[in-house]
């Protein structure tokens, strides 16, 4: 199967963008260093990666230890 955008020379991504609760964003593609969000065609929130994120941990922790 071709990629479309590849086919019409659309500048993009096959990578997955990961957003994190900070702002910052990174992508799965090795060597994408573009995290614009209409580049990729897949985008998450890191809370929704397999085993979450640290950012999405972090706020929860410092709960616990002020508690």
């Amino acid at each position: 199967m071709d990629c479309t955008n590849c086919a019409t020379g659309l500048d993009h991504c096959h990578g997955t963008l990961v957003t994190h609760s900070d702002g910052l964003a990174e992508c799965t593609e090795a060597g994408c260093t573009d995290t614009d969000r209409p580049r990729h065609t897949l985008v998450i929130d890191c809370e929704a990666m397999t085993g979450g994120c640290v950012c999405a941990l972090a706020p929860l922790e410092a709960l616990r230890r002020a508690s």
